[in-house]
């Protein structure tokens, strides 16, 4: 993809979050919340695996 192309996308998806936290922000923060979740549910499997590896 393109610089552009690449710029515009980010930019519809940017315009998106703005308009879905002022439409509904309760469901805003639960998605958010939920994405959070879910990277810090990843981090600590990321880090149980390389200590059971290292740790035998």
């Amino acid at each position: 993809m393109g610089s552009k192309t690449k710029k515009v996308i980010l930019f519809l998806v940017l315009a998106f979050f703005v308009y879905a936290i002022f439409t509904s922000p309760d469901q805003a923060a639960g998605i958010i919340t939920s994405i959070w979740n879910i990277l810090v549910q990843g981090f600590y499997a990321l880090l149980e695996f390389f200590d059971s590896l290292l740790g035998g």
